[in-house]
């Protein structure tokens, strides 16, 4: 009997087995077009840096940066409100649509199902174009003065939309929280309204925090179809300063702000997140 064999026999133990061989990293198919890719990006940037140094305009700048400016302010608000509002409105949909009343849940399940499947500019001519030819209707009622404006269209129509994003993320955010919280809840004596409001919603927001910034996100890049029914957001102002002076860094311009903006929300969402979550880490 060998040492080894006689080792093995004392212990009982088998024997450890030799660690595999390391293979070496190949450049695959997928990990080429990766860094094809990512070389392409960096590329365009720095050709569009390039672009915008040498087209660099001062007069045009300094006449149109104001403009820029106040286009931005339109935007942020329209998005802030309607998104505010649409929240609001997204709560009772999203109550609804759990319903046990099938009238109730069909209603709201119709609600979401156009506002989803249709697109956001239809609804938005719909709304600026369409309630314009009930004027005589809404001067009786007293709201041709809300409907005149077309930022107030823009937002009419963006809560709407937005409320139906919203309610789904927020019915598909509490579906996730386990039944037995409500179970647990109702043997504490919590009537359902007290279940939802303190148990329920603050575990659902903190699991649709991500969706929620993605909706937010994809507003903002949404709202420059208004520039369409005459509102001078950000993109409606780089339309106009275009239309003056035919020079395309206006337009790159508008995109930088639209990219510095969606970056600067996803950060905020981040930190959002892991602030929230902090207790959940090791």
């Amino acid at each position: 009997m060998s040492v080894h064999d006689n080792a093995t026999s004392r212990t009982g133990l088998i024997p450890a087995s030799p660690p595999p061989p390391v293979i070496a990293a190949g450049f695959s198919k997928a990990r080429l077009v990766g860094i094809a890719l990512v070389g392409f990006w960096i590329l365009a940037a720095i050709g569009i840096g390039l672009y915008l140094f040498a087209a660099w305009d001062p007069d045009i700048f300094w006449r149109y940066a104001p403009r820029y400016a106040s286009g931005l302010w339109i935007t942020i608000k329209l998005v802030g409100m309607s998104v505010i509002f649409g929240a609001m409105l997204s709560v009772p949909i999203a109550i609804g649509r759990r319903s046990s009343s099938r009238i109730i849940s069909a209603l709201c399940y119709g609600y979401v199902y156009f506002f989803r499947g249709t697109p956001l500019l239809a609804q938005a001519f719909l709304v600026y174009y369409g309630l314009g030819s009930f004027r005589p209707e809404l001067q009786t009622v007293g709201l041709w003065w809300f409907f005149r404006d077309a930022f107030n269209c823009a937002l009419f129509a963006f809560t709407l939309n937005t409320a139906a994003y919203q309610a789904e993320i927020l019915r598909g955010a509490v579906e996730s929280v386990g039944r037995g919280q409500w179970e647990a809840a109702s043997a504490l004596g919590l009537t359902r309204l007290q279940t939802l409001h303190k148990i329920i919603l603050p575990q659902a927001l903190l699991v649709s925090l991500r969706s929620y910034g993605n909706e937010i996100i994809l507003m903002i890049k949404g709202s420059a179809i208004v520039a369409i029914i005459t509102v001078y957001d950000l993109m409606g102002e780089t339309r106009r300063a275009f239309a003056r002076t035919f020079d395309l860094q206006t337009y790159i311009w508008a995109a930088l702000i639209y990219l510095s903006l969606v970056e600067t929300l996803r950060v905020i969402i981040d930190r959002i997140e892991r602030h929230l979550t902090r207790h959940l880490k090791r």
